[in-house]
């Protein structure tokens, strides 16, 4: 078959595109900036009508979607209007089955996010189209941005749990969501359907991160459950910062969860053991797949949990290590220009040889350059500013030992305090840049 994958540069969209064209069909990539031979121009901002680019295409998918707005990026535009547009030209242009990625919990969520699906879900079903729409949970990859989310969290020595009262999430292996789409476009798969895509067992919030932890090989964490009130704030000031995951209409999709509504798979103590598929959502899945899903046990393989274990920790490990150094560096640059007595640093001046203004420049210049070099440690993260940190330390350190040389045996260690600023300016620059961008 000749099928267009609509957000074919998003990560399902990417998925389904190798996985329809390692069956055989000729793919095209629907895209808001085509950049390869092929390539469609489909830009939900801007809908218009598409039905000459469809012409001779036997099937449609449609996998755009954005969990938050951001400038210029609205729900109304990506989720409904666009959508709505090109299920049209799909009619018009005599495509024949159109497969529509919507979202687990549309029917009965309240948010601008469900909303504007169920409306482009509706738009399909009104239209004399062989329609398919599908609605995962939470979808698991490696190069997903919530699946990676998720396994960050689990990495963490202390891991804070939202307190989510009994929500149940039941995520699906993108490699299940891509079979089952490709199934739903053969066209001896029965039409106009509308599927829920979920693993094989739901559980809570902290089950999953505890999943996710174990299967990376990670102990036992100390668990820190964060009051509800205290999202509902954190969600508050997240509202008003564009682009941020966290917002008052994703805290309330949190607390919903995401389980199959059918059945039973959303509940009960044997789902969260997982010990097996629920009734509903998950035996609906094993029927069209041929086979049950899979669990949430089964997301990170032997093979692959020594690397995603290594790319969870980084993924936090390099901005604390950064964060702590900035710290040092711009406390130290205001303490040494605002808070030590003056004197006292002018003493330590002399005993370097530096006197009268010139010890005055080099104690507020020093200063300066720690400020500089604290706001560089955030901002400008480069292997060559590590470097330069580095040999700024060996210096201070050689230069006090040689004229303060009762420095060495200080009973608090000060310059003894440099080796693990050292080892964190190694491990920074040592650090794999993909892991750290």
């Amino acid at each position: 078959m000749k099928i267009l994958v609509v957000g074919a540069s998003g990560f399902i969209g990417r998925a389904l595109c190798r996985r329809l064209a390692a069956a055989g069909h000729a793919v095209a990539r629907g895209v808001r900036h085509p950049s390869r031979g092929g390539d469609i121009a489909i830009d939900y901002s801007a809908p218009r009508d598409w039905t000459r680019d469809l012409a001779g295409f036997d099937a449609v998918v449609n996998a755009v979607g954005i969990i938050v707005e951001r400038p210029g990026v609205k729900f109304a535009d990506v989720h409904e209007r666009g959508p709505s547009a090109l299920f049209a030209a799909c009619a018009a242009a005599g495509v024949r089955r159109v497969v529509q990625v919507s979202a687990l919990g549309v029917v009965d969520g309240d948010t601008p996010y469900f909303r504007s699906k169920l409306a482009a879900d509706r738009a399909l079903m009104a239209l004399p189209l062989e329609w398919q729409i599908v609605r995962p949970s939470l979808v698991y990859g490696e190069d997903g941005a919530s699946a990676g989310m998720f396994r960050t969290l689990a990495s963490l020595p202390v891991v804070p749990v939202p307190e989510l009262g009994g929500a149940r999430f039941q995520p699906v292996h993108i490699d299940d969501v891509c079979e089952a789409v490709a199934r739903l476009l053969e066209p001896s798969t029965p039409a106009r359907q509308e599927l829920e895509l979920v693993g094989a067992a739901a559980l809570g919030y902290r089950g999953m991160l505890d999943t996710y932890r174990r299967a990376m090989g990670f102990a036992a964490p100390l668990y820190v459950t964060i009051p509800a009130p205290l999202m509902r704030v954190a969600a508050a000031a997240g509202g008003l910062v564009p682009g941020a995951p966290l917002t008052p209409d994703t805290w309330r999709m949190l607390r919903a969860g995401s389980a199959a509504t059918s059945g039973g798979a959303g509940a009960g103590s044997a789902a969260d053991r997982g010990q097996g598929p629920g009734p509903g959502g998950a035996a609906g899945m094993a029927r069209l797949l041929g086979r049950p899903p899979r669990g949430i046990g089964e997301f990170i393989g032997g093979r692959d949990a020594e690397l995603l274990r290594h790319r969870a920790l980084a993924t936090w490990r390099t901005p604390l290590l950064r964060a702590v150094l900035a710290i040092v560096w711009i406390v130290t640059a205001l303490l040494s220009a605002f808070v030590y007595p003056l004197q006292d640093s002018l003493a330590m001046l002399s005993a370097l040889g530096i006197h009268g203004n010139a010890a005055l420049a080099s104690l507020y210049g020093a200063s300066l350059l720690d400020l500089i070099l604290g706001a560089a440690t955030i901002a400008w993260p480069r292997r060559a500013l590590w470097l330069a940190q580095a040999a700024l330390i060996l210096g201070y350190s050689a230069a006090i030992a040689i004229a303060l040389p009762e420095y060495l045996v200080h009973p608090f260690g000060p310059l003894l305090k440099n080796l693990p600023i050292l080892a964190i300016l190694l491990t920074l620059y040592t650090e794999h840049e993909a892991w750290t961008t």
